[in-house]
């Protein structure tokens, strides 16, 4: 019942319906917290994608040419990269190939 507090209507106070919609709710967390790693991933590889496009090569091609170049840097951190500092995105794609 703790858990159901904040609910509207009878999803605060009566117990069945309470249990339903916090176990429901439990469900949706979990679900989420995965979605929610597959959307930054996404959003991660178009902000890099963009940024690489601008440096004349695409998203594939580089991830080809890090890994050629031993350049181990994940995609969070060449994102954040490629949308506050582009001159080292710059020099990690020109390192990179």
């Amino acid at each position: 019942m703790s858990m159901a507090k904040g609910y509207w209507g009878r999803r605060k106070n009566v117990y069945s319906v309470a249990k339903n919609a916090v176990e429901k709710a439990l469900t949706y967390q979990y679900r989420d917290r995965r979605a929610r790693k597959r959307q930054f991933r996404r959003l991660w590889i178009t902000r890099i994608n963009a940024a690489a496009r601008t440096n004349g090569t695409s998203y594939s091609r580089l991830t080809g040419d890090l890994r050629k170049a031993d350049i181990q840097l994940n995609r969070k951190v060449l994102a954040h990269l490629a949308m506050h500092d582009p001159d080292t995105f710059t020099k990690v794609v020109k390192a990179a190939s």
